[in-house]
């Protein structure tokens, strides 16, 4: 799971592969539908469908001569249940802030 999770955070680390996985977030799309969405030419933007693709972020297929591709759900998952157990700790730990601060007194003042 670790190498999963280091593949998945290096590939998401590049602003152009958030950016497929954000076109993909709509639905399948080709690889052509991709290409038209960046100013980047089709050889570049299949190098960046590899490297999602061996993070497991993404699916590829093949429909006659179109590579459709789509989002990964596990691939996806290790992700997310990685960030959710931080989001648990944080949410922990803010909850214990709120709470201490429930606890002072504060006097207001007024600015004069």
């Amino acid at each position: 799971m670790a190498q999963d999770l280091d593949l998945a955070f290096s590939a998401l680390a590049d602003p152009t592969r958030r950016s497929i996985l954000a076109a993909l977030s709509g639905g399948e799309r080709t690889v052509g539908d991709l290409v038209s969405l960046h100013p980047l030419s089709q050889p570049a933007i299949t190098k960046h469908l590899n490297v999602l693709e061996r993070a497991r972020l993404i699916q590829r297929g093949r429909v006659g001569q179109t590579r459709p591709c789509s989002l990964d759900p596990e691939g996806l998952k290790v992700v997310a249940d990685w960030v959710a157990r931080y989001r648990a700790h944080w949410d922990q730990a803010f909850d214990r802030m709120e709470d201490y601060l429930n606890t002072l007194s504060f006097s207001e003042t007024p600015d004069d």
